[in-house]
């Protein structure tokens, strides 16, 4: 029988039984970082010295740190560590080092967690594989021939090849719950407002979040009950309490919980695998004591043209900081300010990022503006309000995580819309602005990861990660990648 996983839970009994130290767990950590990185590059810095030296304070404070007391978490390269590096994967911000911590960076280090690296991410968080990165692709642990999902595909290949039991990523479309499903880990995306964006480098500010992988349903629980709440420098967070995810997770019955399914989403062009594994799914919560309801979400289908709007058009204005002039990288002897501003773009951007500056200037053009732009965000209050109507049917709204399981890298780099239909089950929730978990539901037959998603009303976290975790108790996910710490 294989070693159980060193989740969370089982770091902390380690630790406060005394039978290991925060140096040994964080120097494991470390060793598989680095012993694993040319395989999966999924990290693009490990902090060898500055996580042993975070640890060897731990061991040396009795009683120091919190609830993440020497538990080893990385973080996507566009969440701001002070010290370390924050290149948004992208050449344009290479060598540059934030003076100052994100706040989910700075909740982490005071419950104790030791961040051991910075992990790699499509360029500006903007792709579905992580094949984007200007610092190469990121591989699945599953099958180092297929891609992570992306953005946020260091994060998840680190978790999924249990370098870490969690990482942090970011959202805007789903780059947190789509590479969970395809890497077979936990991913978490909480409300709009529920987590801090003070210290994330923007791309879609009326989308992103900073959002959690982990190994099980508790460890991203762990996670984000640490860094939720409201932040005084961020004028989105709300004051709204935060729950004891962690400890409300409950036991296995769910008699009186309702969970919508919406049949037309589970039809052409999804994979029959994926199809196959998710209505299992849905059959074991009916086992477990939930009722299937049937639902509708009517303007689902417009999710992806909305998204690509607006996600553009946040984007085109978000980036024109990035100009060579204040941080960053800037092109070599320009014959005019014009001139530098134009190959510093050139050059500094990557070709997704290029395209989405200029889709997202276009729908923002003079005569286009309320085609587009106006259009898109009338529609995005129709999709909210399908929902608001389907959550009085139902507590939690069921379906696939992603369309296809992993694919092959560079199967779809040159058919970008292809590429965009990888989020059509998870933009969703960015737009509407409420909760999804991603949990693995097993393997297809070639032996990869698939996941459901459950998506919840606004602040109902505790809800959906109650109704993961029943089913992950019922149906782990017992097999382990091909490249494992």
């Amino acid at each position: 029988m294989s070693a159980p996983d060193r989740t969370i839970e089982l770091i902390t009994s380690e630790l406060s039984g005394g039978n290991s130290t925060a140096q040994a767990v964080v120097t494991r950590s470390l060793d598989a970082a680095e012993r694993l990185n040319g395989t999966l590059n999924a990290f693009l810095q490990i902090d060898r010295e500055g996580a042993l030296r975070r640890a060897q304070e731990l061991d040396g404070e009795p009683g120091g740190g919190g609830a993440l007391r020497g538990i080893p978490v990385a973080l996507k390269d566009n969440i701001c560590v002070r010290g370390m590096q924050a290149t948004c994967g992208s050449r344009i911000l290479a060598g540059y080092h934030p003076p100052y911590d994100a706040t989910v960076t700075e909740r982490l280090k005071a419950a104790g967690a030791v961040i051991v690296g910075k992990t790699n991410c499509d360029e500006f968080a903007m792709g579905s594989s992580n094949e984007n990165s200007a610092y190469g692709a990121v591989r699945n642990p599953w099958d180092t021939a297929r891609v992570p999902g992306g953005s946020s595909g260091g994060s998840a290949a680190a978790v999924a090849a249990r370098i870490v039991p969690a990482a942090l990523g970011s959202e805007t479309g789903g780059s947190v719950r789509q590479p969970a499903a395809l890497c077979g880990v936990v991913g978490v995306k909480p409300t709009y407002g529920r987590v801090s964006r003070y210290g994330l480098v923007a791309f879609g500010s009326s989308l992103d979040q900073v959002s959690v992988f982990g190994l099980t349903v508790r460890d991203a629980a762990l996670i984000l009950q640490t860094i939720a709440g409201r932040d005084e420098r961020d004028a989105t967070t709300a004051d709204v309490e935060v729950p004891d995810y962690a400890g409300n997770l409950g036991g296995g019955d769910l008699r009186g919980a309702r969970i919508g399914v919406p049949r037309a989403l589970l039809g052409e062009g999804v994979d029959a695998d994926v199809r196959a594994r998710v209505e299992e799914a849905v059959e074991a919560y009916r086992e477990l004591g939930a009722e299937i309801v049937d639902v509708e979400l009517p303007h689902a289908k417009y999710s992806i043209a909305v998204y690509y709007i607006l996600a553009t058009a946040e984007a085109s204005s978000n980036l024109a900081r990035y100009d060579g002039v204040r941080y960053g990288f800037r092109a070599e002897d320009p014959k005019d300010l014009r001139e530098m501003y134009k190959r510093t773009r050139e050059e500094g951007f990557g070709t997704e990022v290029k395209r989405r500056i200029m889709l997202g200037t276009y729908v923002l053009s003079s005569g286009y503006y309320d085609a587009y732009y106006l259009k898109a965000q009338q529609v995005r209050t129709l999709i909210q309000r399908d929902f608001l109507n389907a959550f009085e049917k139902c507590d939690a709204v069921l379906t696939p995580t992603t369309p296809t399981p992993a694919f092959r890298l560079g199967e779809k780099t040159d058919d970008p819309l292809s590429m965009y239909l990888s989020d059509i089950y998870t933009c969703m929730a960015n737009l509407a602005g409420i909760p999804g978990v991603s949990v693995p539901c097993g393997l297809t037959p070639s032996g990869l990861p698939v996941g459901f998603q459950l998506m919840g009303r606004h602040w109902g976290e505790a809800d959906i990660l109650r109704l993961a975790h029943a089913y992950e108790q019922a149906h782990p996910l017992t097999e382990r990648p091909g490249v494992i710490a």
